[in-house]
């Protein structure tokens, strides 16, 4: 009985060995991370080098749809929709297919990001975008295959593959100005409730400049009005702090209808706890 425990022991400890062993890949994963002006992209992709091979035409077919890279689908996710050309590409992510010839590239954002290479049956009905770029041709080799985001400005980036002498390179735009116009307008119409509901928060938990702290509460429930229950528990905590139990109480019971209302029974509870309280000290 204890050999056969013994045996299972070292199995066991095996195959934890071996489930935690980990090898080098040929074609590592890497990530690009890149802010252009206010839009957010991602790019995640695996590497492979050329390794005295012949490249486009041999490693990577001419006018065949390429993976773009190795491994499991180049994916790209952006934070905003972004244009190349008259072309938009909506938020979200997507893979990224190219079909090279020894002049022109065709970059392809596909919807399904879930194969291993290329789909075993290519549908273009997922096809979502499709921009082609003339071949430059390096002087210098571009060991491994590598995706970058260059010539950044606030407005308008370069999308660019390149691997042994080739680059395939795609302008695009982001929408800066309309983000920063609807910034600006956000801005410069105040803050929001949720803001003033903050500040008043702090400064009530904090024990700081209480009529300021009710100044902004009272602002917060104006702009949220009588459904937020929440902000107008807070204000009727801040004047019972400030010893006027009457406009407390009725805060409280706004607060409660709207509790009631929204059931959330752990402010109904306290709304009641709180009148109760603060009605004794009111007389």
């Amino acid at each position: 009985m204890k050999k056969i425990l013994s045996v299972l022991f070292l199995i066991n400890l095996g195959i934890s060995v071996n489930a935690q062993m980990q090898a080098p890949k040929l074609s590592p994963i890497a990530t690009v991370e890149q802010r252009v002006g206010l839009t957010d992209i991602k790019i995640e992709y695996s590497r492979p080098s050329k390794s005295n091979r012949t490249v486009f035409s041999e490693v990577v077919p001419f006018n065949e749809i390429w993976r773009t890279g190795a491994n499991e689908n180049t994916k790209i996710t952006i934070s905003d929709p972004i244009i190349f050309g008259k072309d938009t590409l909506k938020t979200g992510t997507y893979a990224i297919f190219t079909k090279p010839t020894a002049s022109n590239w065709e970059i392809i954002f596909y919807s399904d990001i879930t194969n291993w290479g290329t789909p075993d049956e290519w549908d273009e009905t997922k096809v979502v975008l499709k921009v082609s770029s003339p071949v430059v041709v390096l002087n210098d080799v571009v060991e491994t295959f590598t995706i970058g985001i260059d010539n950044i400005t606030t407005k308008t980036a370069n999308l660019n593959f390149s691997w042994d002498k080739t680059r395939a390179s795609v302008p695009f735009d982001v929408p800066t100005d309309l983000k920063m116009a609807a910034s600006i307008e956000k801005v410069m119409a105040g803050p929001t409730a949720s803001d003033y509901h903050a500040s008043a928060d702090f400064y009530f938990k904090e024990k700081k400049d209480l009529k300021k702290a009710l100044e902004w509460s009272t602002k917060a429930c104006e702009l949220k009005g009588d459904d937020a229950f929440w902000m107008l528990r807070l204000k009727s905590q801040i004047q019972a702090e400030l010893g006027d139990y009457k406009g407390a109480i009725e805060t409280a019971k706004k607060s409660l209808v709207a509790a009631e209302k929204a059931k959330y029974q752990a402010y109904i509870d306290m709304n009641n706890a709180s009148i109760e309280e603060w009605s004794k000290k009111k007389k």
